[in-house]
């Protein structure tokens, strides 16, 4: 371990009473630990006093995420630069932490997380609702940060103590561990997945102090807010100096200047790939029925992808009405009927408007692709054609 990498092992507890003492007496074996008691009420005070370990004492249950803050801040004061937090309940081996000691050498401004090996959870206690919650919170993980999360829901985790300090959270439950990895990509900061081991007892013998109700309320209230901040063209604060690429520069895109906007982008390292996917996403949904939610949509799927939200959203205006969508009804009229719409009245727009909303979504199944296809291979081919005249010049 070199000097600049300094951890500190921290364990958060609430009434984990039967597997703290043996969990903490392993850590030991690989460096300094910190108990957080989280206002444990079940006498597990006695057993730390017995470990040669420090301890911090919460006089009330304050919740996992205060914990780890809490541990935060005593390893600040103590020239720790790291904590590597784990699990009371002996769900994670102490024999995986040196995984988390050479990752954050190789990495100090990163997060390690520990992805839980849940293959052949069946014969291993491994419940479903653990799988199926990994997956949901990976999924959303992905959504308001664009990279993909192997398991943003363990709590073996090493963390750069500068960042628990610098940036500002509102959770202090289990929520925390989301909220905390979604601003360090924000913040500029790589999530390092490194493999671990894990141990789930008998049902009868798991203590669980996730509530159902409200730790689910929490984190769906969390990821509706931290959704919303995803998609607004804001950029983010920033602890990390990154590399200027196309995802974090400044896009612009104007409509009446599609072309000067297209060299802008390749100025600032956007390739032809990138500028056409993202023309043709916005114009696929853009030529959906969509009714209110276009915008939304647009900048949800964008994000999820990591395509440029500013050039989706841009060329989804193409679609505006009248145009498109009348151009949908005409294709969703002639699979319907065998010929074109030409009777333009207000019987045929207003009285048989039912009739005309069904042909749009019909017709924009057909057009949608098309359109989107068209689109992008256009975008794709003006931009590469810049890309050329800048490497001939």
């Amino acid at each position: 371990m070199s000097n600049f990498v300094r951890p500190l092992i921290v364990i958060p507890v609430f009434n984990h009473r039967e597997e703290l003492s043996r969990v903490a007496i392993e850590a030991l074996e690989h460096g300094d630990v910190l108990i957080v008691d989280d206002g444990s009420t079940d006498g597990v005070s006695a057993d730390i006093a017995s470990l040669a370990v420090q301890c911090i004492r919460h006089s009330k249950n304050r919740g996992k995420g205060a914990a780890i803050l809490t541990a935060a801040a005593y390893a600040r004061e103590h020239g720790y630069t790291h904590i590597v937090t784990i699990d009371a309940d002996g769900q994670h081996l102490t024999a995986d932490l040196p995984k988390f000691f050479v990752a954050i050498e190789a990495n100090p401004d990163s997060v390690a997380v520990g992805v839980r090996d849940f293959s052949n959870a069946k014969n291993r206690n491994i419940p479903g609702s653990a799988t199926f919650g990994r997956a949901f919170s990976n999924f959303w993980f992905r959504v308001q940060t664009g990279e993909k999360g192997l398991d943003t829901q363990s709590g073996f985790r090493a963390y750069p103590v500068g960042l628990l300090q610098e940036l500002s959270f509102s959770e202090s439950r289990y929520s925390f561990e989301i909220e905390v990895l979604v601003k360090a990509v924000w913040a500029g900061l790589s999530i390092q997945w490194l493999p671990i081991h894990v141990h789930y007892p008998e049902p009868e013998k798991r203590v669980s102090h996730l509530h159902r109700v409200k730790d689910n309320i929490l984190i769906s209230w969390l990821n509706t807010r931290l959704t919303m901040r995803a998609v607004l063209p804001i950029p983010h604060r920033k602890l990390v100096r990154v590399e200027q690429s196309v995802e974090n520069a400044s896009e612009q895109f104007y409509l009446t200047r599609p072309v000067d906007s297209l060299r802008d982008m390749v100025r600032q390292g956007a390739s032809p790939e990138y500028v056409g996917f993202s023309a043709g996403l916005g114009v696929l949904l853009g030529t959906w029925p969509l009714f209110g939610i276009h915008t939304v949509a647009t900048l949800f799927a964008a994000s999820f992808l990591r395509l440029s939200k500013v050039i989706s959203v841009g060329t989804s205006q193409f679609c505006m009405p009248p145009f498109v969508p009348a151009l949908c009804i005409e294709v969703g009229y002639f699979i319907r009927n065998g010929e074109w719409l030409t009777d333009v009245s207000w019987q045929t727009l207003g009285v048989e408007f039912l009739d005309r909303a069904w042909e749009w979504i019909l017709g924009s199944l057909v057009l949608a692709p098309i359109l989107a296809g068209v689109t992008g291979l256009v975008f794709y081919l003006v931009t590469r054609s810049i890309y050329k005249l800048r490497q001939e010049i």
